[in-house]
């Protein structure tokens, strides 16, 4: 066995280069966080060779002074902490001072600096971990960053690195997710001499909202909702797109902590709940989300490239970004997203997604309620597991009365196409609604409204079935065991990796009590809270909706095409069906006048 012995310095900030550094755009994210830290209002990144040959960083910030610059690229120097308790409210973005450390020690390396309080500036130049003395320069208040010939000391890195195109490609994404971030601050960025993208200051919700645009697309706005919401010493605001507007992948994810983007399973999981009642499957929602919270409340000191963050109060956070986007999505009824381009659907602060459709337009049309032709018998005797006395108990609320002549969102219905879409007239133009989806949709809402756990009936086991877990599900049922009660599923601890079920909700009778069970457990030991019951008993409401609600093929006439219409403006969510699909469609008098090539 060789003698324990000290890394040489190179060495060290060659291993720490291997943790931080993992592409050219790995540099140009520390280099562009430690810019926002020294207050810039103005960022250009210049790259050459998708970042291999030169990457260029200039700022107009407060600059360092020239005594300070060789401790700039000293490992584990650093002016954003300086104590225990620093370290436990970063606010800046960088803190653990080993980029610039790591990055010099595989590039040829320069720094060119002027502070506010100096009369010139100072360069200082490092190749491979050798550093040269300073020596006066030309440059303005801020600093400039020089990375050339990168990994060119370690050729087994350099190898890793793709074409050209996919780097810079890695670099445009780093620098459209940083720009989303400090909507103040101007970014201009440049590959091998041309410019590729200039995002202007924004100083107005109008010019951050036009930036979201340039980064998801111009359709963005039109297709999203506005989120404003504090409680609990949290803050979320940002907007969420609209399930219609669901991606194939998720690469328009935007999440940010105290303005630090992040990839945490907490909020991907909260996330994806909210969505589960109307994404399509396989689909997913596009966001830019920035959650405020106390910076003790949170630590980013568990990544090296400080990707991830560890809630201190996960079960808080995760409900509260579960109900405020769950309460967000419910305001996308039928006729709501008929707005202009340029003025996003918004949910205030401290407003309830649930309001009346009233909200959304002026007034409302006056109808009697109509029978849709609903087959009652099977949606009688479930509604009776849940303590209704029928199916006709679902609540329904009453349209309030309009002002003569107003036009509701969704229009009036004109005729009906094949048996199977509503055809409808309002003041945008032609309303096209698939009949089945959309009462699909009513139907599933008022079962859901009409369940309630204090009418939830639960069925004891004729015999308790014991179930072999992990110790740390068996103990979630045990800390858990009152909710769970509530809902109909009454587990008890009876070893140190035992559960006995012994009750389970009427409505669930059939299902696997043992997976059931698991799959609850397991939700409650990773995140503290689980949906997995509510989900269930959601996808057995959502099939029987979808038995019960009006066929295609039945024919409707104009008093129950206008029902229709209007409990569609009055139902959550019902620009989606159960599955996520949408209800209904807005052409334009625009886009018709377009494929009748009117007006050319």
């Amino acid at each position: 066995m060789t003698v324990i012995r000290l890394l040489p310095p190179e060495l060290i900030n060659q291993i720490a280069a291997g943790e931080v550094i993992e592409r050219p755009s790995s540099v140009v994210k520390e280099l562009v966080e430690n810019s926002l830290d020294a207050g810039a209002s103005r960022i250009e990144v210049d790259i050459e060779a998708g970042g291999a040959r030169l990457i260029r960083v200039r700022d107009d910030g407060g600059g360092i002074h020239v005594d300070e610059l060789p401790l700039a690229v000293a490992s584990h120097a650093t002016s954003k902490i300086g104590s225990f308790d620093d370290l436990e409210h970063v606010a800046s973005m960088g803190f653990r001072g080993e980029a610039l450390a790591s990055v010099s020690s595989v590039s040829r390396f320069a720094l060119t600096s002027r502070a506010r309080d100096q009369d010139a500036a100072f360069r200082i130049e490092v190749d491979g971990g050798k550093l040269q003395a300073a020596r006066p320069a030309q440059h303005p208040q801020g600093t400039s960053v020089e990375v050339r010939d990168l990994f060119y000391n370690v050729p087994a890195r350099r190898k890793f690195m793709r074409a050209e195109r996919t780097e810079f490609a890695h670099i445009d994404d780093l620098l459209k997710s940083l720009a989303l971030a400090r909507g103040a601050v101007e970014f201009r960025l440049s590959h091998n001499g041309k410019p590729v993208r200039i995002l202007k200051a924004a100083r107005d919700e109008q010019a951050a909202l036009q930036r979201v645009a340039e980064v998801l697309g111009e359709e963005f706005p039109a297709q999203s909702l506005r989120v404003d919401h504090a409680m609990a010493g949290l803050h979320l605001s940002g907007w969420v797109g609209l399930p219609t507007a669901s991606r194939a992948q998720a690469d328009s994810q935007y999440f940010y902590v105290n303005g630090r983007l992040v990839r945490d399973r907490i909020v991907a999981h909260a996330v994806r709940q909210a969505y589960a009642d109307v994404l399509f499957h396989g689909r997913h929602a596009a966001f830019v989300l920035y959650l405020e919270l106390d910076p003790a409340g949170v630590d980013v000191n568990v990544h090296p490239a400080k990707q991830e963050v560890r809630f201190r109060e996960q079960r808080l956070v995760h409900d509260f970004l579960y109900r405020t986007l769950h309460e967000a999505l419910a305001q996308t009824r039928a006729g709501l997203n008929t707005l202009p381009a340029t003025e996003p659907m918004a949910i205030a602060e401290g407003s309830h997604a649930a309001s009346s459709a009233a909200t959304a337009w002026p007034g409302q049309f006056s109808q009697n309620r109509l029978n849709l032709g609903v087959r009652d018998a099977p949606l009688a005797s479930y509604a009776a597991l849940l303590g209704e006395a029928s199916s006709t108990s679902v609540a329904y609320t009453p349209m309030p009365a309009a002002e003569e002549g107003e036009t509701p969102p969704l229009g009036f219905a004109i005729a009906q196409l094949k048996s199977i879409f509503v055809l409808a007239e309002n003041a945008h133009g032609l309303v096209l609604v698939d009949m089945h989806a959309a009462h699909e949709r009513i139907t599933y809402e008022k079962l859901k409204n009409g369940r309630g756990t204090s009418n939830l009936r639960s069925q004891m086991l004729l015999v308790p079935l014991s179930i072999a877990v992990s110790a740390k599900e068996a103990a979630a049922a045990e800390e858990h065991a009152e909710a769970l009660t509530e809902w109909g599923l009454e587990l008890s601890r009876s070893g140190p990796a035992q559960i006995v079920v012994r009750r389970i909700p009427a409505l669930l009778e059939g299902a696997d009590v043992g997976q059931l069970s698991r799959d609850v457990l397991s939700e409650l030991a990773q995140h503290g809270s689980s949906r997995r019951l509510q989900e269930l008993e959601n996808e057995l409401l959502s099939t029987m909706a979808c038995h019960g609600s009006v066929r295609a093929g039945r024919r409707l006439g104009l008093p129950e095409m206008n029902a229709l219409l209007r409990e569609m403006e009055a139902t959550e969510r019902s620009g989606q069906c159960n599955h996520g699909r949408p209800t209904w469609v807005q052409l334009s008098l625009a886009e018709l006048d377009k494929l009748f090539m009117r007006g050319r």
